[in-house]
């Protein structure tokens, strides 16, 4: 506000934190609306603090004491100031957008991870920009590249199997823009990482399928450009050798992590003889997928044959019968992931969430049961 505006103001009220509204004597009235707005200037003045620290506030930064963050919250209510989005990125020379970059085959995987981007983002400035991308396409790292540049992104949320790609964090930096990566292992600092832990699911998986008596196990993994389908491999062949059965070669084929490339594989493993008794799919869609490949073959579900997915999504409650898997929380890892971007604002550091705390879980339904009598 400027201070031609408050000495033009003969009958200017003032609230309890000394802000001054101006009254339409003396000429007020031909003040544009803006002018008369209080500034973040103002803010930091009426409160005794400095500018940046209002702009912690308002970015709902942790670095700031509650008695400090109280009085300056205080001064906003009073005088009605509205943060200005667009000078805000003006200021920081950055745009208040944050992008989700994907290469995902499984739509419901981009739709649960947007919910929980948006959930985490929800009561704050940010708004949210997806960027499909081809990550075989030899074009992939300039189109990430030109992406950011062209939105000015204060940062970017990097799924699987994007995340993967270490040619990505140098060109962030590069253009100051923040990121986390979200992966089924650690590839990064703790303060850039949302690790999924999928070789736990993998082994939960496994353990469940031996416990119910199974010995002829074979595996449908997804791409193994994929690390996600390397992990969960690892950890089923793992957890079946700690119980002395091997994963065989012949018994694992490779997907696509799509309904269509579950149908073909399992066609495949159902010729076999002795066929196996249960299959692990690399995720929910081949799954539903070998439920299919079963009923052409008349193979019984779960008396002859026993089936485990991994993710949970919706389709895994919707075939018949419901599948046996493994929940992975992706839209409260989206949470997870937003929340720990949009607090790496300023000075703060993004929290360092303990990889432990986001764990895969066996969910037992009507797909798989004991291993039938030879």
């Amino acid at each position: 506000m400027t201070q031609d505006v408050v000495r033009g103001a003969s009958r200017a009220g003032r609230s309890p934190a000394g802000w001054t509204e101006p009254t339409e004597d003396h000429g007020a009235q031909r003040v544009s609306e803006r002018a008369r707005r209080p500034t973040i200037n103002d803010i930091a003045r009426l409160a005794r603090v400095s500018k940046k620290t209002v702009s912690r506030v308002i970015n709902r930064s942790p670095l700031v004491r509650e008695d400090t963050r109280e009085r300056i919250n205080a001064v906003i209510e009073e005088t009605g100031f509205v943060p200005d989005p667009t000078a805000r990125g003006l200021a920081f020379r950055r745009a208040f957008l944050i992008g989700m970059i994907y290469d995902n085959p499984t739509p419901q995987y981009v739709v649960n991870m947007q919910q929980g981007l948006l959930d985490g983002m929800r009561d704050s400035d940010y708004e949210l920009v997806v960027h499909p991308c081809n990550r075989a396409s030899p074009d992939f790292v300039t189109d990430v590249r030109n992406f950011v540049e062209r939105q000015k992104l204060f940062g970017v949320v990097l799924p699987p199997s994007v995340s993967e790609d270490d040619r990505l964090p140098p060109i962030l930096r590069e253009n100051d823009c923040a990121y986390i990566r979200i992966a089924s292992v650690a590839l990064d600092e703790p303060d850039v990482m949302v690790v999924t832990n999928d070789h736990v699911g993998a082994a939960a998986a496994a353990r469940h399928l031996l416990a119910l008596g199974h010995r002829r196990i074979a595996h449908i993994s997804g791409l193994m450009t994929f690390r996600s389908a390397h992990e969960r491999r690892r950890g089923f062949s793992e957890a079946l050798a700690a119980q002395g059965v091997k994963l065989t070669s012949k018994n694992v084929l490779e997907g696509a992590y799509t309904f269509e490339s579950g149908i073909e594989c399992a066609k495949v493993l159902l010729a076999r003889s002795p066929r196996p008794t249960a299959i692990f799919a690399g995720n929910d869609e081949m799954a539903a997928g070998v439920l299919v490949a079963a009923r052409q073959a008349g193979v019984s579900i779960p008396h002859d044959l026993s089936v485990v997915g991994y993710d949970d999504f919706q389709i895994a409650e919707r075939v018949w019968p419901p599948l046996t898997t493994i929940h992975t929380p992706t839209r409260e890892i989206g949470r997870i992931a937003a929340d720990q971007l949009i607090r790496s604002t300023g000075d703060a550091h993004g929290i360092r969430y303990d990889s432990q705390a986001i764990l895969p879980t066996l969910v037992v339904r009507e797909s798989s049961g004991p291993a039938p009598a030879e």
